[in-house]
């Protein structure tokens, strides 16, 4: 199974990639490589990791307060989230 996930942040996307590579961490992934995605005009990005656990794709948006959400998802629905997500930043 792959995770999907949402997380808010209060700050910028530097914040966001640390929040969630420690929230990552501290619920037991190892994370062995990550990508992470977002463009400068928009308040959202999107991380996307390999770990001990499978596929993981985090997308965080900006706001007032930290927020983290989890779920496990199909194989098609975590490429459907990922695709999306990347349209979306990229104005497709």
């Amino acid at each position: 199974m792959a995770t999907i996930g949402f997380a808010k942040i209060d700050g910028g996307p530097e914040e966001a990639l640390d929040f969630i590579l420690k929230e990552l961490k501290e619920r037991g992934f190892e994370i062995e490589f990550y990508r992470h995605h977002w463009a400068g005009d928009m308040p959202f990005g999107l991380v996307i990791a390999e770990t001990n656990k499978g596929k993981v794709a985090i997308r965080w948006y900006l706001g007032n307060g930290f927020s983290f959400k989890l779920e496990e998802v199909s194989e098609d629905a975590f490429e459907d989230f990922i695709d999306e997500t990347l349209d979306y930043i990229g104005g497709d």
